[in-house]
């Protein structure tokens, strides 16, 4: 067989064993190989462990974009210093990710400003890192998708969107209000990933004023809180807000 034909032969090979790195690469590994003396497991121990590596580079992308997160946020850039009180060791415990394995639940309370959300992205990215099925929302994008799902009969496939990952992160719960549809339709998710799925959540508001939040329905934020507190705790985060120190040190 020519080495042009070996080539072919080999690219064709590669490719039914879906190896694209060693398709694109394997011509200057082999190089590579031939200057540094390289015995044949040698070539093949680092070809595939360049392999393995770009497999666990795409499988990362591919988590994130389905995670839809905001833009890149990570522990090291929350200033902990700056909020009034925060319970950081807590908090920093969460970031190992083995509450998900136990379905365990999170909500993080506080003021407009003090980085919950901040907080909540360096979350989803360190689960999508560790190789869990992540999901971010906000609150009302989610009620608002699931109100639309309903109308058009296809409310079961879009809860599974919500359903499925190992972890959801929802944001911003008790900035909009939120009518009797729309409730009740948090609460199925809720009710959905009970025992089964973990959640993080993020509110500026107090367990006590949930049921303002959810239509004046006192008893299903009750049921509501019930199962995400079962196995579950709440982090407060006392202090000003971020962006209006950023206005005041610019003025």
């Amino acid at each position: 067989m020519t080495p042009n034909k070996l080539h072919q032969q080999l690219t064709a090979d590669l490719a039914k064993l879906r190896l694209p790195y060693s398709i694109e690469n394997y011509k200057q590994m082999l190089a590579e190989a031939e200057s540094k003396k390289w015995s044949m497991l040698q070539f093949l121990a680092h070809l595939m462990a360049s392999e393995a590596a770009c497999f666990e580079e795409r499988a990362l992308d591919r988590r994130i974009r389905y995670a839809h997160l905001p833009k890149d946020k990570t522990l090291a850039d929350y200033d902990f210093h700056f909020p009034k009180r925060i319970a950081k060791q807590k908090l920093l415990n969460y970031f190992d990710c083995d509450f998900i394995r136990m379905a365990h639940n999170l909500v993080i309370i506080g003021n407009q400003g003090v980085g919950k959300t901040h907080l909540l992205t360096a979350l989803g990215y360190r689960a999508c890192r560790k190789g869990i099925s992540t999901r971010f929302v906000r609150v009302i994008d989610m009620i608002n998708n699931l109100t639309a799902a309903q109308q058009q009969g296809t409310l079961g496939k879009a809860l599974k969107i919500y359903s499925k990952p190992a972890l959801l992160l929802l944001d911003e719960l008790g900035y909009l209000p939120v009518d009797k549809r729309g409730a009740d339709l948090m609460f199925q998710v809720v009710a959905a990933r009970y025992e089964s799925g973990s959640m993080v959540i993020t509110t500026n508001r107090p367990f006590k004023n949930w049921g303002e939040i959810l239509d004046v329905d006192t008893t299903l934020a009750s049921a509501m809180i019930d199962r995400l507190m079962h196995h579950g705790e709440a982090i407060v985060i006392e202090g000003k807000s971020y962006r209006v120190k950023d206005r005041i040190m610019d003025s």
